[in-house]
């Protein structure tokens, strides 16, 4: 009877680990790479490209105007930064408008072709590499074991 109650707790402490087995597997692909892969992805990159060039020459804009205004705190000088602020929100938010629609047709199929290769080889979550590495979601992941990138390439090929 005494061995019962040192063996009782021993096999309950046992079993809990495999109550616990489902692993919950996370993947990362690289979604840029992958659209890129698409095909009629060529009119989405090319605004993609255009719209990163335009937002980034109204930052440095921002940028230079914000510089004069500090070294020569005139209202005119506050103005027009605040101008080039509107106008770069103005633009951005018209670009994401585009891009949303644009990408639209792409998201589906891309989508399709990431949960085909998650399902079939049990991954329970997916992720845009740079999105979690820019985002600092992931600190860590062993992409020779996590990367999908090339199994959704496969499959978007077919």
């Amino acid at each position: 009877m005494r061995h019962a109650f040192l063996i009782l707790p021993l096999a309950l402490l046992a079993t809990v680990p495999h109550a616990q087995q489902r692993a919950t597997r996370v993947g990362f692909v690289d979604v840029q790479q992958a659209v890129a892969a698409l095909p009629g992805s060529s009119t989405y990159l090319s605004l993609a490209k255009k719209v990163d060039a335009d937002l980034a020459a109204k930052q440095a804009n921002i940028q230079k105007l914000a510089a004069r205004a500090a070294a020569s705190p005139t209202a005119a000088n506050r103005q027009a930064v605040q101008k080039a602020q509107q106008d770069f929100l103005s633009a951005q938010k018209s670009y994401q408008g585009r891009l949303a629609t644009e990408f639209k047709p792409l998201a589906s199929r891309l989508n399709a072709a990431v949960a085909s290769v998650a399902k079939s080889n049990g991954y329970s979550v997916v992720m845009d590499r740079r999105v979690a590495a820019q985002s600092h979601l992931v600190v860590y992941a062993n992409s020779s074991a996590t990367d999908l990138t090339a199994a959704v390439l496969k499959v978007l090929k077919k």
